[in-house]
C-alpha cells in the first residue's frame, strides 16, 4: 500500500449494483483503503482484482472500517444486512433510496447503536459517477459534525452538497427533483405523441423541445419560489392564470385531432381550473402548489 493511500480515509461499502461497483471504483482510483461487501459474494471479485478487499460476512466488513457506506436496495435490505452488527462508534452513510419518514427512522435506530448517521440522495446514474464534468451529485442530511469530516471523501464519487440536519431532508430533495423530472418527461411524451403521426422527424423536433423546456423552466421554477417565499403569487405575473385556463380548450382539441390522450395534463389542468374558480385570476400558477396540499 502506497504512503498515499494510507493517508486517506478507509472506506466499507455495503452494496454492489451498478451504483455501488461505480461508487466503489471512484473510491479505489483516488486510493482509498475499500473493503466491500455483497448478499452475492461473486460481484466482488472484480473489485478485489482492482485492490477493494472482500469481506466474507457484513460484521468483518464493519470491523474493517469506520466509515460505512451503505447502498442497498431499500430500507428492508438494510435492516436485514445490519441486524445483528455492532455500529458502536461507527460513521454510517446512507446512500439507499428511501423515503424521508425511512430516514428519520434510520437516524434514530442509528444513534440508538451508538452510530453517527448521514443520509444521502444520489443524484445520478452509475455512469455519471466519478466524472465531475457530468454534474452528478449527492444530498447529505443528517449530522453536520459528521458531514464536515467526512466531506472530501464523500467527494470522490460526485459533489457532496449539504441540505440540513434532519435527516430526512435529503431524501425529501432527491425524490421532489426526481418527481419534477417525471413531470416533465410526461410533458415531453405529450408532445412527442402530438406530433408522431405526422410527417414530422422526431429528430429535427427535439431540438425545438429542449431550447423551449430550457427556456421556461428556469424563470418558472425561481418565480414560483419567489412567490411561495413572499405569499404573493401576482408579483411580475407575464401570463395570469385567467389567460392560460382560457388556452386549456385549444390543448385538449389538438390532442383529440392528433388522436392523443390528453391524461398526462388533465390532472393540471383540473387544479389551474380549480385555482380560477376560487377567485384568483391575476395569480401567476404558484397557486396550484398550495392545492396539491393535503
Amino acid at each position: 500500500m502506497t504512503a498515499n493511500a494510507t493517508a486517506k480515509t478507509p472506506v466499507t461499502l455495503l452494496g454492489l449494483g451498478a451504483m455501488g461497483t461505480a461508487l466503489a471504483r471512484t473510491w479505489l482510483a483516488a486510493g482509498h483503503p475499500l473493503t466491500v461487501w455483497n448478499r452475492t459474494a461473486a460481484r466482488t471479485e472484480p473489485l478485489v482484482a482492482e485492490g477493494a478487499k472482500a469481506a466474507a460476512t457484513v460484521a468483518d466488513a464493519v470491523a474493517a472500517s469506520d466509515l460505512l457506506i451503505l447502498c442497498l436496495l431499500d430500507d428492508t435490505s438494510v435492516d436485514e444486512a445490519l441486524k445483528d452488527a455492532d455500529l458502536t462508534g461507527k460513521d454510517l452513510v446512507n446512500l439507499t433510496t428511501t423515503t424521508p419518514a425511512q430516514a428519520r427512522e434510520r437516524a434514530a435506530w442509528a444513534t440508538a447503536r451508538g452510530a453517527r448517521y448521514l443520509d444521502g440522495g444520489i443524484m445520478a446514474v452509475p455512469p455519471m459517477i466519478g466524472i465531475p464534468e457530468a454534474g452528478g451529485y449527492v444530498f447529505y442530511s443528517g449530522a453536520p459534525e459528521l458531514f464536515e469530516a467526512h466531506r472530501q471523501t464523500l467527494a470522490v464519487p460526485a459533489g457532496a452538497r449539504f441540505v440540513g440536519a434532519d435527516p430526512g431532508h435529503a431524501a425529501l430533495h432527491d425524490v421532489a427533483l426526481l418527481s419534477a423530472m417525471y413531470g416533465m418527461f410526461a410533458g415531453a411524451s405529450h408532445a412527442f405523441a402530438l406530433i408522431r403521426k405526422e410527417n414530422i422527424d422526431p429528430a429535427c423536433f427535439a431540438p425545438f423541445l429542449t431550447e423551449w423546456l430550457t427556456a421556461m423552466a428556469a424563470p418558472h421554477i425561481t418565480q414560483t419560489a419567489d412567490q411561495l417565499k413572499s405569499g404573493d403569487y401576482t408579483t411580475n405575473v407575464v401570463s395570469n392564470l385567467g389567460m392560460q385556463t382560457a388556452a386549456i380548450p385549444t390543448f385538449l382539441t389538438t390532442a383529440e385531432e392528433q388522436g392523443v390522450t390528453p391524461g398526462l395534463l388533465v390532472p393540471y389542468f383540473n387544479l389551474m381550473h380549480r385555482r380560477l374558480a376560487e377567485g384568483f385570476p391575476s395569480e401567476d400558477l404558484t397557486g396550484v402548489v398550495d392545492l396539491l396540499l393535503r
